[in-house]
């Protein structure tokens, strides 16, 4: 349970970072893709499981290779899709309508930091938005996406997604 607590922690400090500087822009990570690795072999499994999570399923729409980074059971935390692999993979193919297209050589996500403790990994992304107020305006804030690990793959996940 510490350790869930200590991730919970270090996100909200990035994410709560940017509402103490709100003039200040939120920046991604020049070389994001080299975020993705650990010298600890087990961290370094991890994020790479994470990596492509994003960049061949979320980026590219390669939900038919699901299995290689998800577990069946995959838990859902998200509110607009169910657990489940399977879940999931309807989520982004049905709802989205996610298409297939080539995988890039490199991740197009911004991204602003990866963190790996135990069993999580957490990314936190930059996320450009409409001002509610003047729709003719745009300002970045920070998204996350949190996945915790078993064997090498995604076994349940959260984020600040609403209904």
């Amino acid at each position: 349970m510490k350790r869930y607590i200590h991730v919970a922690v270090v996100a909200g400090l990035i994410l709560g970072s940017t509402a103490l500087r709100a003039q200040d822009p939120v920046v991604g990570a020049p070389d994001p893709d080299s975020l993705f690795h650990s010298k600890n072999p087990k961290l370094d499994v991890n994020k790479q499981a994470a990596y492509h999570i994003i960049k061949d399923l979320i980026e590219a729409g390669h939900w038919d290779e699901a299995d290689k980074y998800l577990t069946e059971r995959y838990i859902q935390h998200n509110p607009l899709a169910a657990s489940g692999r399977a879940g999931v993979v309807k989520y982004f193919t049905e709802v989205v309508k996610a298409k297939p297209v080539p995988i890039p050589e490199k991740m197009k996500s911004k991204i602003v930091a990866v963190l790996a403790q135990g069993d999580l990994v957490v990314v936190a992304y930059v996320r450009e938005r409409q001002d509610s107020k003047d729709p003719t305006l745009k300002y970045t804030t920070t998204w996350f996406d949190m996945w915790r690990f078993k064997d090498g793959k995604a076994d349940e996940h959260w984020d600040p997604a609403t209904r």
